[in-house]
C-alpha cells in the first residue's frame, strides 16, 4: 500500500495540530483546554494517531506527558508543515495587499535600541500597518524561538551557533568609552586607558572575558582588568549610572549613532579594538522567509553597510563600526 493511501489521507492537519498542542502543553488536560475541545476527543485523537503510525508518540507521567523519540520526529516535522502553510497564506495576504504584513524579530536589547529600531522606523514610514513582534532575551532563547519557527529572524552578535542556522555577518561592533558629565573623565583632553583602570567600570561579562574588547584592550598594553563594580547589559541602567558621573562605560557605536541621543554624554578618546564575532543575521536553513522577513534583512543590511561606511558625528575613525570582513569567513561558509 503505498504512502498516500496508508497514511497521507487520514493523516489530517487538524489532527497534527492536536498533538502539536499536547506536545507544547506537556499535558493533555491543557491542550483541550487550549483548543477548547474535550480532553477525551484529545486522548482519543493521540490515540488513533499511535494507531496510525504504530510507534508511541507520548511517554505518560504523573506530571502530564512528553514526546518520544518518535514523537520529537513528528513534532519537529509538523511544526515545519504548519509553518509553511502559515507562510503561505502571508505570502498570500502580501501579493494580495502589499501594505499589510507581520515580522517577527529576535534580539538583543542595544541592537533594539540602535539597528533594529531604525529599521523598523524606517520599513514604518513605508509601510505603515506593518505590524512587528520584537522579543529580546538570551543566545539559548533566540534560537529557540528561532528553531520553533515562532520568530523569522534574529539579528543578534551570537558566536556559536550549529549547522542548522544560517549567519550572514554584517559587521563588527566597536565599544566607545562614555562618561557622564560629573565624572573627572568628562573634560580631560586625552584619557589613557592606564589611568581609566582606577574607574568605576560598568561591563557585561563578555566584554571583560578573553576575547572581548575590554579584555584585548588592556592585555594589549601590557595592563590588568579593570575591576567592574557592575555587571549589566542593559543601556538603560548604562545611561541611568553615567548621569551621576560616577561611573564609566562602553556603549555599542551603532547604539550611539542610532539610538536616542545623550548629548550630555562624552566619548573619551580611548581606543577599545571591535568585537571579534560580527552583529550578524541569523535565519533556519531550509526555511523559506515570507516577503516582509525578507524586505526587514534588506533593510537591516543596509543600515548596517552605512554604518560600517559613514563617519559617526564627533568620533575618530578609529571609533566606528567595521564591516565584517576575514574574521568570519567560517561562519559565512557554514551558512
Amino acid at each position: 500500500m503505498h504512502w498516500a493511501e496508508r497514511i497521507g489521507r487520514r493523516l489530517r492537519p487538524r489532527d497534527l495540530h492536536v498533538f502539536i498542542t499536547v506536545a507544547e502543553q506537556g499535558n493533555m488536560a491543557k491542550a483541550a483546554e487550549r483548543l477548547a475541545i474535550s480532553r477525551p476527543v484529545v486522548s482519543k485523537t493521540i490515540a488513533e494517531l499511535e494507531r496510525l503510525l504504530g510507534v508511541p508518540l507520548f511517554e505518560r507521567n504523573a506530571k502530564g506527558v512528553r514526546p518520544t523519540v518518535y514523537g520529537g520526529a513528528l513534532l519537529k516535522r509538523g511544526v515545519a508543515v504548519f509553518d509553511e502553510l502559515r507562510q503561505s497564506v502571508e505570502e498570500i495576504r502580501f501579493l494580495a495587499d502589499p501594505t499589510v504584513g507581520e515580522l517577527h524579530c529576535a534580539c538583543t536589547e542595544v541592537l533594539s535600541a540602535g539597528l533594529i529600531s531604525a529599521a523598523i522606523d524606517r520599513l514604518s514610514q513605508r509601510h505603515p500597518h506593518w505590524v512587528f513582534h520584537m522579543e529580546l532575551g538570551s543566545q539559548a532563547t533566540r534560537l529557540e524561538l528561532l528553531r520553533s519557527r515562532r520568530t523569522d529572524v534574529v539579528i543578534a552578535r551570537d558566536p556559536t551557533v550549529d549547522e542548522d542556522i544560517a549567519v550572514e555577518p554584517l559587521f563588527c561592533e566597536r565599544l566607545l568609552v562614555v562618561a557622564g558629565p560629573g565624572s573627572k573623565w568628562y573634560r580631560r583632553p586625552s584619557v589613557t586607558l592606564a589611568e581609566l583602570a582606577e574607574a568605576q567600570w560598568i561591563q557585561t561579562t563578555e566584554e571583560v572575558a578573553p576575547g572581548g574588547p575590554t579584555h584585548e584592550a588592556f592585555h594589549a598594553q601590557g595592563l590588568p582588568i579593570p575591576k567592574v563594580n557592575i555587571f549589566s547589559a542593559s543601556l538603560n541602567l548604562r545611561y541611568g549610572l553615567l548621569a551621576t558621573g560616577h561611573f564609566v562605560t562602553m556603549i555599542p557605536a551603532s547604539a550611539f549613532r542610532l539610538g536616542p541621543q545623550h548629548k550630555s554624554l562624552r566619548v573619551l578618546p580611548v581606543d577599545i579594538p571591535p568585537w571579534r564575532h560580527p552583529t550578524a543575521v541569523l535565519t533556519l536553513k531550509n526555511r523559506v522567509l515570507g516577503p516582509v522577513a525578507q524586505k526587514f534583512i534588506e533593510t537591516v543590511r543596509e543600515i548596517a553597510k552605512a554604518l560600517a561606511a559613514d563617519q559617526v558625528p564627533g568620533l575618530a575613525k578609529a571609533q566606528q563600526v567595521q564591516p565584517a570582513t576575514r574574521v568570519h569567513r567560517t561562519a559565512t561558509a557554514k551558512s
